[in-house]
């Protein structure tokens, strides 16, 4: 039971039922219409999806193998590339990367190849001997990597199939990061995240210490000490405080905790939905709690934001997705005050309209109330605070909460790398966080070698 919504109704209808709101958002492609639709590729030159796509997969190499019935080739294709490219294809925000990029796109046909599904149609179908990747030669160094989410599990595989051992220290029960906590329960079905894990595992040589939180149970000075590197894959925790009265009053809570307590839900039926809710922020995060709220049976879930569509960080795809489960979204209003009944739990928020002068955004003074039985924030996360409680953590580089990092993903301090969420580079994105771990585990292997050598 989730503690801050106790008191709130359970849905009248059964796990079942409510599980078959929970099927996949995008129905996978059957063999006939990936023929089909890995013909429409142009295989271009220097193509504009791959040069687009933060991992550098190969894209028409990999439809190429599809239409010639090759799905064994296409999937390592992938997978040379983006070791999660399984989650990726289905939770990618395709349509502002290689398909917003597809020349389809921009011809009078104006209908982009569908290559997240194509990537998909090529992971879930590939009849693959084993891990398609071996490990080479041992190196003898070992190297510590704090968070199993994207981030951590891409550095690590990377880092082992070139031969080092790694140990990932991880807080959570299970890995995956937010893929296995954070993302919409109809994106990620049939407990895909922990198959993708499985599946990244099984080239050996890496670890997995679960119940190892950095500043609480594990410390950056003992890894430090103690391994030839250190990689952070720390993500972004904790959610962002509103700064009003009453924030911890119980009926608020943030989107990020709720959505975790759904994906791990054996039973969705157990689970407190509020009748009205109202819903902080217009990024995917709130996207997800908003339209994962209305499908277990809220009757009024409204979307608040303090600008307008365009400025939103969820894309049209995302917004379309709220609009069609009859999610309610205002726009050009600021939470004001969070308005509590006799027993000091949550019955609604007020709002103040806002405009633009000029470029900068003020409050008009004009208010308005909405009433609700729970309110969800998801105005952005932040570093968990016991993260960087540790002497040596306090030392490394930051502006607020991300860490700096240069092009090899290395901090200020030697020794220690960081990547993912945490860091200032690129885009908050699963593919994006893929991409770090690769990248650094290439820095953190050369670096060892050359110490290796000097030595």
């Amino acid at each position: 039971m989730i503690e801050s919504l106790k008191y709130i109704p359970q849905p009248k209808a059964t796990n079942e039922e409510l599980a078959g709101h929970f099927t996949d958002l995008a129905p996978p492609l059957n063999a006939r219409q990936a023929a089909i639709e890995s013909s429409r590729c142009l295989y271009c030159y220097d193509a504009p999806c791959t040069r687009i796509c933060p991992t550098g997969i190969d894209v028409a190499s990999f439809i190429r193998n599809i239409h010639e019935k090759n799905v064994n080739g296409a999937a390592v294709t992938i997978l040379q590339q983006n070791i999660l490219g399984g989650s990726c294809s289905r939770v990618c925000p395709t349509e502002i990367l290689c398909e917003d990029a597809c020349v389809r796109n921009h011809d009078a046909e104006g209908q982009p190849v569908k290559i997240g599904l194509l990537q998909r149609f090529a992971l879930d179908n590939a009849a693959l001997e084993g891990h398609p990747f071996q490990r080479a030669a041992s190196t003898g160094k070992k190297v510590a990597v704090v968070g199993a989410g994207p981030a951590g599990l891409s550095c690590a595989h990377r880092l082992a199939m070139l031969g080092n051992d790694v140990v990932i220290f991880e807080a959570h029960e299970k890995s995956g990061g937010l893929n296995e906590y954070g993302i919409a329960k109809y994106k990620l079905t049939d407990n895909f995240a922990q198959k993708e894990v499985d599946f990244l595992l099984g080239i050996g040589g890496i670890e997995v210490r679960h119940g190892q939180k950095l500043g609480q149970n594990v410390h950056l000075k003992d890894l430090h000490a103690q391994y030839d590197a250190v990689f952070l894959g720390l993500g972004l925790g904790a959610s962002r405080a509103l700064g009003l009265t009453g924030e911890d009053a119980p009926g608020l809570m943030a989107a990020v905790d709720y959505i975790a307590e759904l994906r791990q839900a054996d039973d969705l039926a157990k689970l407190p939905v509020p009748r009205r809710a109202i819903v902080i922020g217009a990024g995917n995060t709130a996207i997800d709690m908003a339209v994962q709220i209305q499908r277990l049976g809220a009757e009024e879930v409204t979307m608040v934001y303090r600008r307008g569509f365009d400025a939103m960080s969820a894309t049209h795809h995302e917004q379309d997705i709220a609009k069609a489960n009859q999610v309610r979204m205002l726009t050009w209003a600021q939470p004001q005050q969070v308005l509590l009944d006799e027993a000091g739990r949550v019955r609604g928020m007020r709002f103040e309209r806002t405009a633009l002068d000029g470029t900068r955004m003020i409050g008009t003074g004009l208010t308005f109330e909405l009433t609700a039985d729970a309110i969800f924030k998801a105005i952005g996360q932040a570093m968990e605070p016991a993260a960087l409680a540790d002497p040596l953590a306090a030392m490394l580089k930051r502006d607020g909460d991300k860490i700096h990092v240069d092009d090899g993903f290395r901090t200020v301090l030697p020794g220690i790398y960081a990547g993912g969420d945490c860091v200032s580079l690129g885009q908050d994105l699963t593919v994006q966080a893929v991409e770090h771990g690769k990248r650094a585990a290439m820095a953190i292997h050369s670096d060892i070698q050359a110490k290796k050598g000097a030595a």
